[in-house]
């Protein structure tokens, strides 16, 4: 192995395992790349050092729910989307409303769901945002029945590029793109590195 003995040597390993890397990487797996033990402090340094050197190309450095990830910048996602044969994956506004309900209202049941919706939700929409790793079941409500209460995954964080929940955009913003969208109009969810293996379209019956 090549000996390191500054920082730009550190950050070099680091940059060849994040550009490796097929998924957002935590930080506990990035210290097992050196034998030196680094405190908190100059492992931020090293990656926000890291993210300057790439703040002028097409793509950036970021930080997510389970760790760190190069991924395009969202300005050249178009170009890169030519060169795709096969669309995002659509959702129908049925999925989207019920993703955005337990998104800001978690953890939810699907009554509550319902309540807040005004219609009986598709068992089908619940288990596509499930396959699709967005949401799933962490606990039952100690009711009668013990229905199961849903939640957003780390996943959902990453596929939209976020850290925490509090940089979801604001609701108001999430009510003007459903609007804009017919009521059985799907509408196409594409995220960032995303590589379909196909178009799905979901609807509600």
């Amino acid at each position: 192995m090549i000996p390191l003995y500054k920082p730009e040597d550190f950050k070099v390993v680091l940059e060849t395992a994040l550009l490796a890397a097929s998924e957002a990487m935590p930080l506990p797996e990035l210290k097992k790349l050196f034998d030196e033990e680094f405190d908190d402090d100059t492992w931020r340094a090293l990656l926000d050092d890291l993210k300057r050197d790439w703040a002028n190309r097409g793509v950036e450095l970021v930080q997510l729910a389970t760790g760190w990830r190069f991924q395009t910048r969202p300005e050249y996602q178009g170009f890169l989307d030519r060169l795709k044969n096969e669309r995002p994956p659509r959702y129908s506004r049925a999925a989207l409303e019920t993703l955005a309900i337990i998104a800001y209202r978690q953890p939810v049941s699907r009554g509550d769901i319902e309540d807040i919706r005004g219609v009986v939700v598709s068992p089908n929409v619940l288990k596509t945002l499930e396959a699709r790793g967005w949401v799933d079941i962490v606990g039952h409500r100690d009711t009668p029945g013990r229905p199961a209460l849903y939640a957003t995954t780390k996943k959902f964080l990453d596929d939209l590029g976020l850290r925490s929940l509090s940089e979801l955009p604001p609701l108001t913003e999430i009510e003007r793109v459903m609007n804009l969208a017919e009521p059985h109009e799907t509408i196409e969810i594409a995220t960032p590195e995303e590589q379909p293996a196909a178009a799905t379209e979901q609807t509600e019956s």
